[in-house]
């Protein structure tokens, strides 16, 4: 199994964790992207020192402040980046950037569930949203037919916990909010009435498509977005990183299983493997495929 091989790509929450995992194997390959976007709210800040460190000795590694939840800073980031490539295309989009509040089911607030849908559904939404012409781009600009990885792609981390039929760590922590905003994203089915979610309408109103709910959220919306832009030669994917030991990852008060590099060494090799066949798929970091 080949290497991943991307041109350009760009991480959001990459200044810690999986997302940082992401820059530090990019810049670790044999051939390593010419551009690596790496994302996050406050690049001068001290949480994103490690990037600073890394960006002072790699050239292609760009940082670019990013609120996802801001449509303002997307497009200014997207018009970066842009500048960047010039006349090529972005080969790879990783919405990484997320948050989780360990809340149980008696306590949870319409507060704290906005907030969570508004950074783990809405955001990949309207990343996806405003960087599609360099994604399509670089789709029209790589030669061979089929979708793949290195051509053009999207892959939106989610988590287990957004599986219906596995809600993994229940007994450990509801996080509700955390859950559901992540399940909207995994499934998709036809409707017999238009329902039309305005957040979700470029993909919805296309594909008569009704939402379930927020890591749900983010599965149906990984599964919108294959359907819509499969069209443009565009793979969509989501992941479950499996439990990692990041800061939200801890926010059980357990010690994850996996290390950073442990997981992001298994969907990177995931990434290179998938095809079209595997477009709007729900994947763990070991490529197999989890249910909805």
């Amino acid at each position: 199994m080949g290497e991943l091989c991307v041109r350009s790509v760009l991480v959001t929450g990459a200044n810690r964790g999986i997302g940082l995992g992401f820059v530090q194997h990019f810049l670790r390959m044999p051939k390593p992207p010419q551009w690596i976007f790496a994302t996050c709210r406050d690049p001068k800040g001290q949480r994103a020192q490690e990037l600073q460190n890394l960006a002072s000795k790699h050239p292609n590694l760009v940082i670019i402040a990013l609120e996802v939840t801001d449509p303002a800073s997307i497009k200014a980031a997207a018009a970066k980046v842009g500048e960047h490539l010039g006349g090529s295309g972005l080969n790879l989009l990783i919405n990484n950037a997320g948050m989780v509040k360990p809340t149980m089911l008696e306590n949870e607030t319409l507060e704290a569930m906005t907030e969570i849908y508004t950074t783990n559904t809405i955001g990949p939404l309207l990343m996806g949203q405003a960087f599609l012409p360099l994604l399509k781009k670089a789709a029209q600009g790589s030669p061979g037919s089929g979708l793949s990885c290195s051509k053009a792609a999207i892959a939106n981390i989610s988590s287990i916990g957004g599986s219906i039929t596995f809600p993994f760590g229940w007994e450990m922590v509801h996080a509700v909010s955390y859950r559901c905003s992540k399940v909207l994203s995994h499934l998709c089915f036809p409707c017999p009435v238009p329902v039309w979610v305005p957040l979700l309408s470029p993909f919805l109103s296309h594909h008569r498509l009704l939402p379930v709910s927020p890591q749900a959220a983010l599965n149906m919306l990984t599964k919108c977005q294959s359907l819509g832009y499969r069209e443009h030669g565009i793979l969509c994917v989501t992941f479950h990183p499996g439990w990692v030991q990041t800061d939200l990852g801890a926010a059980a008060g357990q010690t994850p299983p996996l290390t950073v590099d442990e997981s992001v060494q298994g969907m990177l090799k995931v990434l290179s493997s998938i095809s079209e066949k595997d477009t709007g798929t729900f994947l763990d970091w070991e490529g197999k495929v989890i249910p909805w």
